[in-house]
């Protein structure tokens, strides 16, 4: 398969992707930004600049995984914090990072916290290997920045020092989880971005 076939058939699945975001809230605007694995050595990921209610499959192009372009087309201003996650991780297949109002909220209320903590929760079994809601994720919280390859870093030194991160966020910014396919790294994010929104509630009921 030539790498324009490899790209059309990640597109589609990043389109399809995309919409589902947007219609959920997700990813209002032209925010957020999505990935999938082509090989290893490759990447298929939007453009800059997409409306992702209305994300078509030319608004998706390959980088290497430096973040250099293969096909034409401006990669998302974050591609670093996309292929940071498919170097350390070979089974990493797609990334999905989000700017859900929660993942905000959330990680704004918890300005003195470094991570935050999920336990508990039944649909945590969404996440491949989770097989008990007897379980706490952990999802580290980084600081926003606009310089993308040290914010990139920081994340990749945080992973080399844990094996079970299977999502992070970015202060005031958004969400980022990965799987080893796109159907699995969906089914990461709407059970994780459901366990912050029941979080959410719980922070405003005691409030």
């Amino acid at each position: 398969m030539t790498l324009d076939q490899q790209l059309l058939a990640a597109a589609s699945g990043i389109v399809a992707a995309s919409h589902r975001c947007y219609q959920r809230g997700w990813s209002p605007a032209t925010s957020s930004n999505y990935s999938q694995r082509l090989d290893e050595h490759a990447i298929a990921i939007t453009c800059s600049g997409m409306d992702k209610g209305s994300l078509q499959t030319a608004g998706v192009m390959a980088v290497d995984l430096d973040g250099q372009p293969l096909t034409d087309g401006k990669p998302s201003a974050e591609t670093l914090l996309h292929t940071q996650l498919y170097k350390r991780f070979p089974d990493c297949g797609a990334v999905l990072h989000t700017h859900s109002q929660q993942a905000c909220v959330i990680s704004r209320c918890l300005s003195q916290c470094d991570a935050l903590e999920l336990e508990g929760y039944e649909i945590a079994k969404a996440f491949t290997g989770i097989r008990s809601h007897e379980t706490t994720l952990h999802i580290p919280i980084f600081t926003n920045s606009q310089d993308i390859p040290a914010l990139a870093a920081v994340v990749d030194a945080y992973c080399a020092q844990r094996d079970d991160l299977r999502a992070y966020i970015i202060r005031g910014h958004g969400l980022y989880v990965w799987g080893a396919a796109m159907n699995d790294c969906w089914r990461h994010l709407e059970a994780l971005e459901y366990m912050l929104e029941c979080h959410l509630l719980e922070i405003r009921m005691q409030a």
